[in-house]
């Protein structure tokens, strides 16, 4: 017998999800200055606000 798919999986709250999508996840390599490594920072920031997250010091 074939699993059905369930009807909760659906999202009910139309403005939560819309609201969603105006959130990016951006990750930005950032060289240590003792080392010389790179580490990786990541932040969820609204869309608006992605290049001022990148050009960050």
């Amino acid at each position: 017998m074939a699993k059905q798919a369930s009807k909760n999986a659906k999202v009910k709250d139309t403005k939560a999800a819309a609201d969603a999508k105006v959130w990016t996840k951006v990750i930005r390599a950032v060289r240590s200055p003792k080392s010389g490594a790179y580490t990786f920072k990541d932040a969820i920031v609204h869309k608006d606000k992605v290049q001022d997250f990148i050009n960050q010091k």
